[in-house]
């Protein structure tokens, strides 16, 4: 069996440089030197053993990924995301838990991944209150906080990574004023998590900017059960069929995210109201459904793929670089991606209330990526 001191001596250096390669830390390693210890590496076939590396170290090379519902397949994507960064940068495999935004499950597991050795772990949470993340860094683990910043007035040592949510919702109603609404609406769900409340900012400064803000309204889906971030989908639809009700309904909607605005599209065909001819709707994601969906969905692209390599960054990194001072990293939204749902507003002798339309034949064509 080809040992870690086979390797070092086929490659002329010292089994600490081998160590350091097989550790993720050759950033100061002179790069012919790292190229002959990864040849060697491969032409031997050496692996180390894993167990011999948690006995030594006391910990597993797994990174912890904790999202509030494995069925909402944004946190697929991003969980993808990060297990591809995780894995070809650093050798480190990924384990994924579901806790459904409760603050005693991520306790739980928090007990369960330290048991097990792993000492990193990234959390998407948006709890408001992370004092537990901060009891499981000072046990010696990494903490990396997802779609949240740290609480305004305290130093934390949880890393904070998120995307510029105010920004996104902001890009999105922009949108729909550009295109003529001035009856808008942000639909969301009960519950006022730190990102739904940025994207609510947000949409209230782009109406406002606009001398809109007296007619801009925020709709509330009601109350999730812990399987909410599966079925916000259900909760649009359902709220679609409120929105078709109303005296005067908005002609311009962003939803909290992707999901929902799908969900919407569908509850206002079932009430044979026409999108976007009747109702434009703009996501917040950028999920890759939002290219299936009847109409193909506007919406706001997150740079998923740049968060993620941050947060496994954050919580792979040696704990003693781990600082507070590093400070919220905070992501641009990457760009509004146009569809089909979006359209100038109905005219006014169109636009009346109740008004129940047969439904339209669904438009062909492809998604265009706004300038």
């Amino acid at each position: 069996m080809t040992t870690i001191q086979d390797v070092a001596r086929h490659a002329a250096v010292s089994v600490s440089t081998v160590s350091n390669v097989l550790n993720g830390r050759a950033d100061r390693m002179r790069p012919e030197t790292l190229a002959r210890v990864e040849a060697t590496i491969e032409a031997l076939r050496f692996s180390p053993s894993r167990l011999a590396r948690q006995l030594k170290t006391g910990q597993t090379p797994l990174l912890g990924l904790l999202v509030p519902s494995m069925a909402n397949p944004m946190y697929g994507y991003i969980a993808r995301e990060i297990e591809t960064c995780a894995q070809e940068k650093f050798g480190h495999r990924l384990l994924l838990g579901s806790t459904y935004r409760d603050r005693a499950k991520e306790s739980a597991f928090f007990e369960d991944l330290l048991a097990h050795g792993v000492r990193r772990v990234i959390v998407i949470s948006s709890l408001a209150d992370e004092r537990h993340f901060e009891s499981a860094v000072e046990r010696g683990m990494v903490v990396v906080s997802y779609d949240r910043g740290a609480t305004p007035g305290q130093r934390s040592k949880v890393g904070h990574v998120m995307p510029d949510n105010f920004e996104a919702a902001r890009m999105a109603t922009r949108h729909l004023v550009d295109k003529g609404h001035r009856r808008l609406a942000f639909a969301t769900v009960a519950g006022m998590t730190m990102s739904r409340g940025a994207k609510i900012a947000g949409f209230h400064a782009a109406a406002e900017a606009a001398g809109l803000r007296a007619k801009a309204r925020v709709l509330d889906g009601g109350p999730l059960n812990e399987y909410g971030d599966s079925v916000i989908a259900e909760v649009g639809r359902a709220m679609a069929l409120q929105i078709a009700g109303l005296r005067q309904p908005p002609t311009g909607i962003v939803a909290l995210n992707d999901l929902m605005a799908i969900g919407l599209m569908a509850g206002l065909r079932d009430a044979g109201l026409r999108v976007p001819e009747d109702i434009s709707i703009v996501g917040i994601d950028g999920l890759f459904l939002s290219a299936l969906s009847n109409p193909m969905l506007t919406t706001v692209a997150l740079p998923v793929r740049d968060m993620a390599r941050a947060m496994v960054e954050g919580a792979i990194r040696p704990p003693a670089e781990a600082s507070a001072a590093d400070g919220d990293k905070v992501f641009a939204p990457l760009q509004l991606i146009e569809r089909e749902s979006v359209a100038p507003p109905p005219a006014a002798s169109r636009a009346t209330a109740g008004t129940i339309r047969t439904k339209a034949k669904p438009k062909t064509g492809r998604g265009r990526t706004a300038p």
